[in-house]
């Protein structure tokens, strides 16, 4: 039986896990791009808006990849093949196609009311979340930082300006995507259309309640310098070469997979030997299973191969 064990808390260097919000025209895009190839030399953009981002191609270095399905097993595909190529920030313009858009988290649940029959939106929704799951965990996850853009429905309030009259103005409501999905991100921004950025949400305190009208470097620098205060950690990357090393043990299998649930990122999204997306969690114990079948063939000493075996059962 594993026991159960506290240990101090270390501040560690993590990556950027941003989400910026906005209605239309706020400037989500072009402030996503100004952010994440500040923080990171490779760039890639996962574009859900008809190529609306290589119009920026002029100012900003990065590669593109458009879709016009937005399933969330989708997005964890392209993940992996994000994290293969090494790119340094990843930016998701917009998530809120994985939930509102074609073949997203809501036509999912759709569909999946229609197999069920009418009244059964809650299995709809129980077949549906661990799906949205994977694929906030797969984001989390992701081996370099992560940018995401959230549209947010737009509506008029009327205000008094520095004359007395009332005058309308646009602003921005909740992101479409779940309720509490902000909660997932270590810095959420709001922006409006005046591409004013207000830190509603963050981990890092000295962004916390920043105000910042067209956000531009510094913004990116300040993040950087939280991001690095603290102890290098590592990614799913780092663990890769040693999973889909021939001569890796069982053993050293099962302590990697200790060790990267540790670091949350048994749901990291990555390509196995072959080329196909799974996650790095399946690829250590699809390992593992190798490895001791293959301990098994080669004369592994009977002791030591009920030893690995009261090992797995106990864990």
């Amino acid at each position: 039986m594993n026991t159960l064990t506290f240990a101090p808390a270390t501040k560690e260097q993590a990556k950027a896990r941003i989400a910026l919000t906005g209605p239309t025209g706020s400037g989500k895009t072009y402030t996503a791009l100004i952010t994440g190839t500040a923080i990171g030399e490779r760039v890639a953009l996962i574009d859900t808006e008809h190529g609306s981002a290589s119009k920026y191609a002029d100012e900003f270095a990065f590669d593109t990849l458009q879709l016009t399905s937005f399933e969330p097993t989708g997005l964890i595909d392209v993940l992996a093949v994000a994290a293969h190529q090494g790119y340094d920030t990843v930016i998701v313009d917009s998530l809120s196609h994985f939930w509102s858009g074609a073949g997203g988290v809501l036509e999912q649940v759709d569909n999946a009311a229609k197999r069920y029959g009418t009244g059964s939106s809650f299995a709809a929704w129980k077949e549906t979340r661990p799906m949205e799951r994977a694929m906030i965990d797969a984001l989390l996850a992701y081996p370099g930082h992560l940018i995401v853009t959230m549209r947010t429905k737009t509506e008029y309030v009327v205000e008094t300006d520095d004359r007395g009259r009332k005058v309308p103005r646009k602003v921005g409501l909740k992101p479409e995507q779940r309720e509490g999905i902000e909660y997932e991100f270590d810095i959420v921004g709001d922006l409006d259309h005046e591409n004013t950025l207000v830190i509603s949400k963050s981990r890092a305190k000295p962004l916390s309640g920043l105000v910042i009208r067209k956000p531009g470097t510094e913004f990116a620098d300040s993040v950087l310098d939280w991001l690095n205060a603290g102890k290098p950690t590592p990614s799913a990357s780092d663990y890769l070469a040693t999973v889909t090393a021939p001569n890796t043990t069982y053993e050293e299998l099962r302590s990697l997979y200790e060790e990267a649930r540790r670091h949350n990122l048994l749901a990291a999204a990555v390509l196995d030997p072959a080329g196909e997306p799974t996650t790095l969690g399946d690829l250590i114990v699809r390992r593992g299973t190798e490895a001791r079948k293959e301990a098994g063939k080669t004369g592994e000493p009977r002791k030591e191969r009920k030893e690995t075996e009261r090992k797995a059962v106990a864990a």
